[in-house]
């Protein structure tokens, strides 16, 4: 969760790295995915460190072109979901809990949906950092999705997978490979940290 002008700065990057971005910006045309990256996290900042009168106005401005974004990519992503170095494939349908919480260095693809559980709209997935999610993979449940895991395409994960760097695929999702997704992501936090 962004708290500072720093950690702003530090998500932007992270995810810049991620989804390795040469420039520092996106141009003005193209690049849609990288700009709602921005865009997200510039509402995080707002809403997480400047949530008071005058920027309350701007948080409102803000808050709305990002709704229409996430409408126009077909993405529904909540503020202070997802760690630094996130990282969007394509654009297409994307859904995630607001409830849910990922980790850093997290990579998606279309038709994602990371969901409650069934009754409890309050209990959702937990996952940690990088974690590599497959076109068409579903995530649900009072769950936990362990650090480097990658889980494969059109997987319907339903269960806890606690045990780190391993690969899940299925429906219902099982361990299929003690490969992790360290092939799979950037990581762009250890990049970053490096550098520093």
């Amino acid at each position: 969760m962004i708290t500072s002008k720093k950690e702003y700065l530090f998500y932007l990057e992270a995810d810049r790295i991620a989804l390795g971005k040469e420039k520092k910006k996106p141009p003005i045309i193209g690049q849609e995915i990288w700009k709602f990256e921005r865009l997200l996290r510039k509402v995080e900042y707002y809403h997480n460190c400047k949530n008071h009168f005058p920027w309350n106005l701007y948080l409102f401005y803000l808050e709305g072109k990002l709704h229409f974004y996430g409408i126009f990519l077909g993405f529904e992503l909540f503020l202070n979901t997802f760690g630094p170095g996130l990282s969007i494939a394509h654009y297409g349908t994307i859904i995630v809990n607001p409830h849910a919480k990922i980790g850093e260095n997290c990579r998606l693809h279309t038709g994602v949906y990371i969901a409650s559980q069934v009754g409890n709209f309050f209990k959702a997935p937990q996952i940690g950092n990088n974690v590599y999610i497959g076109p068409g993979a579903k995530v649900f449940g009072d769950i936990v999705i362990a650090d480097d895991i990658a889980i494969g395409a059109n997987a319907v994960v339903n269960k806890s997978f606690t045990e780190r760097a391993i690969t899940i695929a299925g429906a219902p999702a099982k361990k299929i490979s003690d490969k992790g997704s360290s092939e799979l992501i950037i990581n762009a936090t250890a990049i970053l940290k490096d550098r520093l």
